[in-house]
């Protein structure tokens, strides 16, 4: 049986510190745009405040969370347990992409641990919350990170990685731009 909540308790907190892996998901406005699932790991999420959240989103091979973003906002991040005991937890929000160039990039980054090929933040304001049991996710064990974007991001150089997102991370696969078109 689902549950809602208006805030992220304490409880729903640890429950978020003890995962490894979390999804983010966003969708364009046009009903023939590509909705987008992300997973996401390296213990880049934070929680800012009851009803605030943010991550720190390294370069990848495409941009979808942030352009669609600038277009809509919308953004659902989904916690799963893959050790007992089962939970589902959804966190329903808007959302914006904080650039390095951004006032508030500072204080914000200052809550992560630096992390090689980060592109952007994207902060969160939760509207929704909401716990499922979980019952149909299987039990995995947890061997470690991956280290091979990290390893790719330090091999690259900022300049490298910069020049990447310049090539790959401008558009989203539906040709909506993102905010690191914006920069010059």
């Amino acid at each position: 049986m689902s549950k809602f909540f208006d805030c992220i308790t304490k409880e729903l907190q640890d429950f978020i510190a003890a995962q490894h892996l979390f999804f983010v998901g966003s969708a364009p406005l046009s009903p023939t745009g590509h909705v987008n699932l992300s997973p996401k790991g390296q213990d880049c999420f934070r929680i800012l405040s009851p009803n605030r959240v943010g991550y720190v989103d390294l370069t990848g091979s495409g941009n979808e969370t942030s352009a669609h973003l600038q277009e809509n906002g919308r953004i659902t991040f989904m916690f799963c347990a893959f050790q007992e005991p089962a939970c589902i937890l959804r966190l329903y929000g808007q959302g914006t992409t904080i650039l390095p160039s951004s006032p508030e990039w500072d204080s914000l980054y200052s809550l992560f641990l630096p992390i090689p090929g980060t592109r952007q933040i994207i902060v969160a304001d939760i509207e929704k919350i909401q716990t499922s049991c979980g019952f149909g996710v299987p039990l995995y064990e947890y061997q470690g990170q991956r280290q091979t974007l990290v390893n790719w991001a330090s091999k690259k150089g900022e300049e490298g990685v910069r020049e990447y997102q310049q090539k790959k991370n401008l558009v989203s696969i539906d040709g909506l731009a993102t905010p690191l078109s914006k920069l010059p």
